[in-house]
């Protein structure tokens, strides 16, 4: 009698940036779900080694080799942004590049795509409560980052054929060379640069659990839905806040400089004091699994090593 059972294919899943400390995370999350990955990196040799996972040299932001790269995928993760490049660079590379990306996707017949974005996005200032997805973004001057981010999320949202989810996390924490918060903000640390209001909230996520949220939805496991408490909206641009538990600068930069044997110079000027609420994320199945003693442990023996 002849199998009539339906067969299970893993989804496929183009992920830019495999190399970074984000995009080689989403790599691995994805490869645990047994999904197909495509690791789109600039250099031979520096996707991560890993079991479904096969490696893709090229600009992701050129247009034949993006729309050649996502052809027959199921979803595409973009996690590039040039942070500390010329402002020019940065608007080139992450606002037009992931927007050039995600067109060409969708003609390829790619049907989701997870824009790796950030909490820095929103008003932070000193008085401004908990903020949630529908927070009051900041105003075009802000800054480099978070005027490039927010026109990257904006160039997004003018795609359309796709549904698109903006995950949005703060500080992302986790052992790396290019590690913004275990590596290169000690290193300015170590260098002087130790002024900070202690009471001033320190919104941060390990980067093992961001990729697991963008692993779930990239797969399909978070389904879409009319309501974005729910999941995405399909065929909409959906953001969604991922942030582990509540922490200020006094347990970062305190960490920090303990481990580094330099003292911190704490300041008392007027600082947003809330929270980021992940009602959003939670709702679609999201828990943070690293605890802030655990994220703060790992800080710390990474500098005395």
């Amino acid at each position: 009698m002849a199998d009539t059972s339906p067969v299970v294919t893993s989804p496929v899943v183009v992920v830019t940036g495999a190399n970074g400390l984000v995009g080689a995370a989403v790599c691995r999350a994805l490869a645990e779900r047994s999904a197909t990955v495509r690791a789109v990196v600039r250099r031979a040799g520096s996707a991560p080694a890993l079991e479904g996972v096969t490696e893709h040299v090229g600009d992701f932001a050129d247009e034949a080799f993006a729309r050649a790269v996502t052809e027959g995928a199921d979803a595409a993760v973009t996690t590039v942004h040039p942070m500390g490049s010329p402002r020019e660079v940065q608007h080139r590379v992450g606002a037009e590049g992931t927007a050039a990306f995600a067109r060409a996707a969708r003609d390829a017949g790619v049907a989701r795509l997870v824009h790796v974005s950030t909490a820095g996005v929103y008003d932070r200032s000193a008085g401004v409560g908990d903020i949630a997805e529908d927070g009051a973004l900041l105003p075009e001057g802000s800054g480099d980052y978070p005027d490039t981010k927010n026109a990257a999320d904006a160039a997004l949202a003018q795609v359309g054929g796709l549904t698109t989810v903006l995950v949005r996390p703060p500080a992302i924490t986790g052992a790396g060379e290019t590690s913004v918060w275990n590596t290169l903000r000690p290193q300015a640390v170590r260098d002087g640069e130790r002024r900070e209001n202690p009471a001033k909230s320190w919104p941060w996520v390990h980067v093992d659990d961001l990729a697991a949220l963008v692993a779930d939805v990239a797969t399909g496991a978070v389904a879409t839905a009319d309501d974005p408490e729910r999941g995405p909206v399909a065929g909409g641009t959906t953001p969604v806040v991922v942030a582990g538990e509540p922490a200020t600068w006094r347990d970062y930069l305190g960490t920090v400089t303990d481990a580094l044997g330099v003292a911190p110079e704490w300041t008392d000027e007027p600082v947003w004091t809330g929270q980021l609420r992940t009602d959003r994320a939670r709702s679609w199945g999201w828990a943070p699994r690293v605890t802030l003693a655990q994220a703060l442990d790992e800080l710390r023996q990474g500098l005395r090593s």
